[in-house]
């Protein structure tokens, strides 16, 4: 019997691959923040100076190149949301993660999409939504248990607040990029637990906003 084989190490990268694979995901993070999620693969192939082929050879699918792009901004972004669980008033903590979360759509169509959408063929971008509804979730809750927040929101509010400003950036990032921060301090008054009133509709459950996540996928 011929001796058992050891496992075989992954050989690394050769360095002019690693100098396109750099390339390329430099080109995608520029073009997917102008263009959003659904830019053409074929001019980021082109910025980077290499053949299509090229790109599909580093990136099989368009969500390989997504992750690959937006992974130094997600980890910004849960890094955010940590810090916004750390603070000791519940209500600041609450006003600091969206503030964060907000200023992250700002010029960065591709991260805006991202984070509004749910992309049920990857189960790493499945994991980081998650993630960040659990967030959500969990600074939420606590500015509603120290009575700073009305506790009839919901995370399902969150997402829509996100929609909302996503588009409010997109109408005025030209003219007056810096106006989502008052359309959020008017919502975050609306939020607070002196300024509750009854609300005729009620709130989206989770099977509708992760639904209407999965919609916005794939409408081109």
């Amino acid at each position: 019997m011929s001796a058992s084989r050891v496992d075989e190490v992954p050989k690394p990268m050769r360095r002019d691959a690693q100098e396109r694979r750099a390339k390329l995901i430099s080109a995608a993070q520029a073009e997917f923040a102008a263009q959003g999620v659904d830019a053409s693969l074929e001019k980021i192939a082109r910025d980077a100076g290499v053949a299509i082929g090229t790109l599909y050879r580093h990136f099989p699918t368009r969500l390989d190149l997504l992750m690959a792009a937006f992974r130094p901004r997600v980890q910004e972004f849960l890094e955010g949301a940590t810090k916004a669980l750390a603070k000791e008033d519940p209500w600041e903590g609450f006003v600091h993660y969206l503030e964060n979360l907000f200023a992250m759509q700002v010029g960065d169509r591709g991260f805006n999409d991202f984070l509004s959408r749910r992309f049920t063929d990857s189960a790493e971008t499945e994991r980081i939504h998650d993630e960040m509804c659990q967030q959500i979730e969990d600074v939420l809750t606590r500015a509603q248990e120290a009575g700073a927040a009305r506790a009839d929101i919901t995370q399902a509010d969150i997402v829509n607040l996100i929609w909302s400003n996503g588009r409010i950036i997109d109408a005025t990032s030209a003219t007056a990029p810096m106006a989502w921060r008052r359309y959020l301090y008017l919502m975050l008054d609306a939020y607070r637990a002196e300024r509750a009133h009854p609300i005729p509709e009620p709130p989206m459950t989770d099977g509708q906003l992760y639904d209407a996540m999965v919609h916005l996928s794939q409408v081109k």
